[in-house]
C-alpha cells in the first residue's frame, strides 16, 4: 500500500510540473488510460469541425472549385511541409499521399535506381531489416523482383557487416514495432553511405515521438504513417521524404498524372515533376488528407525535444511502477532500458506461468491479459502470442496514466 501511495503522489507532482500537460486539452479524451497511440492516435478536438467545413462548404458548396479556391491541389506538399519539422527536414522534401506500403515501394525501387545511376549496374542487392513490420518485408521482396536484386534480410545490428559493393539500398525501421527498440539511424545511415548505397528509413514508430534528424544525418529516402503519434486518424495518408539533392534523380516506379510536370497536359509521354512532387501518384484522398492537416495543428509551438524528454520520463516511470506493482517473474520488459535505444513504447513479455490463469480456448496469453486491462479502462494492445504493448504519446498521456496502468496490470496479474 505504501508503494501505491508513494508512486501516486510522485505521479501527481510530475503531472503538475509537466510543461506539455496543457496539450491534453487539444484532444478528445475520457477517463480511459489510452496507451495505444502507437497504433492509432487520439482524436484532436479541432478535426470534427474542420471536416464538417470540408464536407459541407468546400465539397458541398464550392464543389470542384475547391481544388483551387480551398487549396486541395497543393495539399500533399503543403501538409508535407507541416510534417517536415517533426522529422528534422527542411521544406520542399516531403509529399503526403498513399499508404506507407506504397511509399516503401516507391522509396526502395527508387533507391535502387539511384544507386545504379551513381555506382553502376553491379548494385544488385537489397538489405532489409529481418525484424521489420511484415508489410515492409513483403514490399522489399517485391522490390527485389522488380529490380532484379537479391534480397538479404539481416538484423539491424548485422547491417554494417553485410554491406558492400553489391549493396544498392537498405530498408530499416527506426523503432522496432514489437519491442520499442530505437535503432541507430545516424550510425547505420553513415555505414550505408560508406559503401555508396542508399538509406531508406521507415519512421512509422518514431515520427511525432522523438527527434529524427533526416537532413542532419543525410538520410536519402524515408517513409512514415500519420495515424500513430501524428494523430491523423484511421487510415490517414502516409508520406514520402526525398532528400533535396537527390530529387532530380529520383525515379519513382509509380509515375502517375499527379507526378507529371504538366498534369493537365494529358501527354502520353511522362515527364516527372520537379522536386518531391514526383513522389505523388494519383488524385489525393482529400477528406483524409485535410483531417490530417487539421490534426497537425496540435503541434504548433511544440518542441520535439521536449516531447522526447517527456517520453523517456514517462516510460522510465511506467517501468518503475511495473517493477513495484507486478509480482516478480510474471512479465519481462523487451524494451531497452538505455534511453538511446528506446522509442516511445514499452513492450512486456508475459511469463508462461500466466497461461493457466489467462490462456483459454486458444486465446494467446497477451490477448487475454490485455482484454482484462481494457475492461478496467487501460487500453494498450498485444502482439501474438505473449507481448503486451503500451504506447506513450507525450502530448496527451500523463504520469498519472502511467501509474494507473501499471497498478491495474499488477492487480490483474496477482
Amino acid at each position: 500500500m505504501s508503494d501505491v501511495r508513494e508512486l501516486a503522489a510522485r505521479a501527481e507532482k510530475l503531472d503538475a510540473a509537466d510543461e506539455l500537460a496543457p496539450l491534453r486539452s487539444r484532444f478528445v479524451l475520457d477517463d480511459v488510460v489510452y496507451l495505444d497511440g502507437n497504433s492509432l492516435g487520439a482524436l484532436p478536438a479541432n478535426v470534427p469541425g474542420r471536416i464538417e467545413d470540408v464536407v459541407r462548404r468546400q465539397w458541398g458548396e464550392l464543389r470542384i472549385r475547391s481544388w483551387d479556391e480551398s487549396g486541395w491541389w497543393t495539399a500533399p506538399e503543403r501538409i508535407g511541409d507541416r510534417i517536415a519539422p517533426l522529422v528534422g527536414a527542411a521544406p520542399g522534401q516531403i509529399v503526403v499521399g498513399d499508404s506507407t506500403s506504397v511509399n516503401v515501394l516507391k522509396a526502395l525501387v527508387g533507391g535502387v535506381r539511384l544507386a545504379r545511376l551513381a555506382q553502376g549496374p553491379g548494385r544488385d542487392e537489397i538489405v532489409v531489416d529481418a525484424t521489420t513490420f511484415p508489410t515492409d518485408g513483403y514490399i522489399a521482396q517485391s522490390a527485389a523482383r522488380l529490380t532484379g536484386c537479391t534480397l538479404r534480410p539481416v538484423t539491424p545490428a548485422q547491417v554494417p557487416g553485410v554491406l558492400g559493393e553489391r549493396t544498392a539500398a537498405v530498408l530499416l525501421n527506426h523503432v522496432d514495432y514489437r519491442t520499442g527498440r530505437l535503432h541507430d539511424l545516424p550510425g547505420l545511415t553513415a555505414a550505408v553511405h560508406a559503401v555508396g548505397a542508399i538509406a531508406v528509413w521507415d519512421l512509422c514508430h518514431s515520427a511525432g515521438a522523438l527527434p529524427v534528424g533526416l537532413d542532419e544525418h543525410g538520410v536519402d529516402l524515408a517513409v512514415g504513417c500519420t495515424y500513430k503519434y501524428l494523430n491523423g486518424g484511421p487510415g490517414s495518408p502516409a508520406y514520402l521524404y526525398v532528400r533535396q539533392d537527390v530529387q532530380d534523380r529520383f525515379d519513382s516506379p509509380l509515375p502517375g498524372w499527379n507526378s507529371h510536370a504538366d498534369p493537365f497536359g494529358m501527354r502520353p509521354d511522362f515527364e516527372p515533376a520537379a522536386g518531391a512532387l514526383r513522389g505523388r501518384v494519383g488524385t489525393p484522398d482529400i477528406l483524409s488528407m485535410l483531417a490530417l492537416e487539421a490534426a497537425l495543428e496540435v503541434w504548433e509551438d511544440v518542441d520535439v525535444a521536449a516531447v522526447r524528454a517527456k517520453s523517456l520520463a514517462l516510460t522510465d516511470f511506467f517501468l518503475e511502477c511495473v517493477t513495484s506493482y507486478v509480482p516478480d517473474g510474471l512479465v519481462e520488459s523487451l524494451t531497452p532500458a538505455a534511453h538511446g535505444e528506446r522509442g516511445s513504447q514499452v513492450a512486456l513479455r508475459c511469463s508462461p506461468k500466466l497461461s493457466t490463469s489467462f490462456e483459454q480456448g486458444g486465446t494467446p496469453i497477451a490477448g487475454a491479459v490485455m482484454k482484462r486491462l481494457i475492461e478496467r479502462g487501460v487500453v494498450g494492445d498485444f502482439r501474438h502470442p505473449d507481448v503486451l504493448r503500451f504506447g506513450f504519446t507525450p502530448l496527451y498521456v500523463g504520469f498519472g496514466d502511467a501509474e494507473r496502468a501499471a497498478r491495474v496490470l499488477g492487480e490483474e496479474l496477482r
